[in-house]
């Protein structure tokens, strides 16, 4: 009962609450639920998308390949998520790839059920407006992040991001565990400018790691930092 949209809480994080029970319904009718492995892709740059991909939990990286065939993570996507919603909305191929970083289990929605809905349903199609608005506010914030701040000031901002919006374990290690590879993807530098960067901030006592995990020691010098302290 509770893979049904009408009954799932994810669905209050997106503009999936702005539906009717009678709207909902025929989303979890025509809706399939996919076990997505850490690892597994979800969708390719470029793809042409029949829907979009709710996800119900864990994390996917949505990233760009450039030109020197570096990808560039753009956002990191969690529960409550819609991925895929501008392409299929704009009726383009898609800008980004998504790539689980977690296991996840993700809803897939047709594209005509959400379309029918932005034809019907004025309160969705204000959410989904608001949905986009918030992506490119973000958009905003890492262009200028990347034009105005240090790696090293960039590497202590993902490791806050990563603590506020993911949590620690137990043993106050990162609950999202990002390669260093990807660290580097998502802050826009070499691996190894990331690799250097991260032993730097473990001599200084800003964190620590255990094997692939890191955690945060010091917020406060992380914070220091990023506002150039």
């Amino acid at each position: 009962m509770e893979s049904r949209c009408e009954n799932c809480i994810v669905r209050q994080f997106n503009a999936l609450r702005a539906m009717s029970k009678e709207e909902l319904k025929k989303v979890s009718d025509s809706k399939t639920v996919k076990k997505i492995k850490k690892g597994q892709s979800l969708f390719e740059e470029g793809e042409k998308l029949n829907g979009v991909f709710c996800v119900r939990n864990g994390v996917s990286k949505l990233s760009k390949l450039s030109a020197n065939g570096k990808d560039q993570i753009v956002k990191l996507a969690s529960t409550g998520e819609v991925m895929g919603q501008r392409s299929v909305i704009a009726e383009e191929t898609t800008n980004l790839s998504a790539v689980a970083v977690s296991d996840m289990e993700v809803c897939f929605i047709p594209k005509e059920t959400i379309i029918n809905t932005l034809h019907t349903n004025p309160n969705f199609t204000l959410e989904v407006l608001r949905h986009i608005a918030h992506d490119l506010k973000e958009a905003d914030d890492v262009i200028v992040n990347m034009s105005q701040k240090t790696v090293k000031q960039r590497i202590a901002e993902a490791f806050l991001y990563l603590k506020n919006n993911f949590g620690e374990d137990d043993e106050g290690f990162l609950a999202l565990t990002l390669s260093r590879e990807d660290i580097a993807n998502v802050v826009g530098t070499a691996t190894e400018s990331a690799i250097r960067i991260i032993s730097e901030f473990k001599k200084k006592g800003y964190i620590h790691s255990s094997g692939k995990r890191l955690g945060i020691k010091d917020e406060r010098k992380l914070k220091d930092m990023i506002e150039g302290f």
